[in-house]
């Protein structure tokens, strides 16, 4: 008798040691957010788009601030002058095919962008997570033979693209291995799985990922960000119409 009480005794305690050392949803999406949330990036850039059987390959060369203010120059030949630039609140598209520049507001900002699987929003959001979103981890499992905590995020505003998130985050590195995200309806809209990270000054960036738009039948987008600079200064003049439009 008294074996077995001190069997369930020990049990007990490494049943709440266990428990303890398991971070809440809330701290997990915040260690989501100290990796992945920046002051400053720049970075140059490739789109790689599977669409219906085609292939489409986009470069460019990108800057951001915060979540007020980006800049992104598109190099491939094809779109070679297509430049957008995010400040004071608004988003402006400029090529050499338009005489001056176009302001993109609204439903537009959930659009695809440059004929991608990512929309405007999904490129130039910054804002952490754990602001904007409620949390609550559903289970663990394995994924791609990674140990995972699966959160479930609910939007604290009904304005959000995506009212309800799913999360796979990696148990010991907390990388966003995977991540579903859906409609108020619960329909999926869009899924992503992380390709590839680099840890950059201390923190783990995720430099490759993949994204399917779910509406958009036999689609996909390689996204990869190369030279990543992390939290360094940039010129005010970056984000200017001026800049935009030279």
């Amino acid at each position: 008798m008294k074996k077995n009480l001190c069997a369930l005794f020990f049990t007990l305690i490494a049943s709440a040691l266990v428990y303890s050392q398991t971070p809440t949803a809330m701290e997990l999406l915040r260690r989501v957010d100290n990796n992945e949330v920046f002051q400053t990036i720049q970075y140059q850039g490739e789109m790689i788009i599977e669409y219906q059987n085609r292939r489409v390959v986009k470069t460019m060369n990108a800057w951001a601030r915060g979540n007020e203010d980006s800049f992104i120059e598109f190099t491939n030949r094809e779109d070679l002058g297509s430049r957008y630039l995010k400040t004071g609140g608004r988003l402006f598209f400029t090529s050499p095919d338009t005489e001056r520049a176009m302001v993109i507001s609204g439903h537009m900002l959930r659009e695809s962008m440059m004929g991608s699987d990512l929309s405007y929003e999904d490129t130039l959001d910054n804002i952490p997570l754990s602001e904007r979103y409620s949390a609550q981890i559903l289970r663990t499992e394995t994924h791609n033979g990674r140990p995972a905590w699966v959160l479930e995020l609910t939007a604290n505003d009904r304005s959000e693209s995506y009212s309800t998130r799913r999360l796979w985050i990696d148990q010991e590195h907390y990388d966003v291995l995977r991540q579903e995200m859906f409609a108020l309806s619960g329909a999926m809209l869009k899924e992503y799985n992380l390709i590839q990270v680099d840890v950059i000054d201390g923190r783990r960036f995720p430099v490759e990922t993949e994204f399917r738009d779910l509406l958009r039948r036999g689609s996909s987008t390689r996204f990869i960000m190369r030279n990543v600079i992390l939290d360094q200064p940039i010129a005010d003049s970056i984000f200017t119409v001026r800049n935009l439009e030279r």
